[in-house]
């Protein structure tokens, strides 16, 4: 039997899956993230556990036989090596949503989404000892005082925790329209205006004119998606969207504040499929959306304002970096050059 995690506040959740996962067979082998994947999930303020010390408290339980570091984001290439019988996650991951489990089941494998254990949950443990803090805090300023205070925080902690992943999500989109390819955005609620405030600034002119930006770059198809369709239960528009407007070599941006919908995830287990890039702005507790990118931003909140805010900021910050790349290819071309 096979399953993974990040393992970073061991708590008696784990303890109670990794349990029944044993008893769907004989050997069990966990795959936790390394340090590095932890961070470009959850942040540069993660894990609070180092990849060596979570990987002793794992093999100190005596239902897990082995455990074995993987740097990515997902356990796939991991999958693919070990070939298991049994792919095991917990009841918060639908059978869909599970990174291998075709792979499993074409080898003649077996898939199982154990429910979890009520009240238990590393992120919230690591929110509550953040919530308690900020009560006190709004208690001491006062609402207005609180939330602008809030706001800098979390933009402070964008500077500390994400600045790395945030050039890496440019360099991505900025890769997608050198070669001609596709940006598809798309998002629910709130996030469907901010999936149409994203897809505004790069189809239009932003701060500068962008005359060497390729016209199918500026093809952002989904952007007409609004929060309707997910409202009233279609959970897969934006996967069939996906289906007939993406190819391998496009680039997605998922925006879910909570990291959990299904809309979003089932979008994104689709252009995986298809070999698509995949950029994820999420908050806090997204830890679902941004295991399954290749580059994803957790906003240091729980909280929908402060999050959007920040996605905001950071579409901005692309917008810049894609108008200095493409300014400077106008100019190496006014001087004869070629990039």
């Amino acid at each position: 039997m096979f399953t993974n995690g990040c393992f970073d506040i061991l708590h008696p959740g784990h303890v109670d899956l990794l349990s029944r996962a044993k008893k769907l067979g004989t050997r069990l082998i966990v795959g936790i993230n390394s340090d590095e994947s932890v961070r470009s999930i959850k942040g540069a303020d993660r894990p609070f556990m180092g990849q060596d010390d979570r990987k002793k408290l794992l093999e100190s339980l005596k239902m897990v036989d082995e455990v074995l570091i993987f740097d990515e984001l997902t356990p796939e290439r991991l999958i693919s090596d070990l070939k298991p019988d049994v792919l095991v996650k917990g009841g918060d991951w639908k059978d869909d949503e599970i990174v291998g489990a075709d792979m499993v089941r074409r080898n003649g494998g077996q898939v199982h989404s154990l429910p979890l254990l009520a009240g238990y949950s590393s992120s919230a443990t690591a929110e509550k000892i953040r919530g308690e803090d900020g009560h006190r805090r709004q208690e001491a300023d006062g609402k207005v005082v609180f939330s602008l205070r809030e706001h800098l925080e979390v933009g402070a902690r964008l500077l500390e925790d994400h600045a790395f992943n945030i050039e890496k999500a440019a360099e991505l989109i900025i890769q997608t329209f050198e070669t001609e390819c596709k940006l598809l955005i798309f998002g629910n609620g709130g996030s469907a205006a901010d999936a149409q405030h994203l897809a505004a600034e790069f189809v239009g002119r932003y701060e500068r004119e962008r005359r060497s930006l390729p016209a199918i770059a500026l093809t952002t198809d989904t952007s007409a998606i609004t929060a309707i369709s997910n409202d009233y239960g279609y959970d897969a528009v934006f996967e069939r969207q996906l289906s007939g407007l993406a190819k391998s070599g496009d680039c997605v941006i998922g925006i879910s504040t909570s990291g959990n919908s299904t809309n979003v995830i089932s979008a994104v287990m689709k252009a995986r499929s298809i070999g698509c890039k995949i950029i994820s702005l999420t908050g806090i507790n997204g830890k679902k959306l941004a295991s399954l990118s290749d580059v994803s931003i957790m906003v240091s909140s729980s909280r929908t304002a402060r999050i959007q805010e920040a996605h905001i900021a950071i579409a901005h910050i692309w917008c810049e970096l894609v108008d200095q790349a493409f300014l400077s290819t106008d100019s190496n071309k006014q001087n004869g050059h070629t990039k």
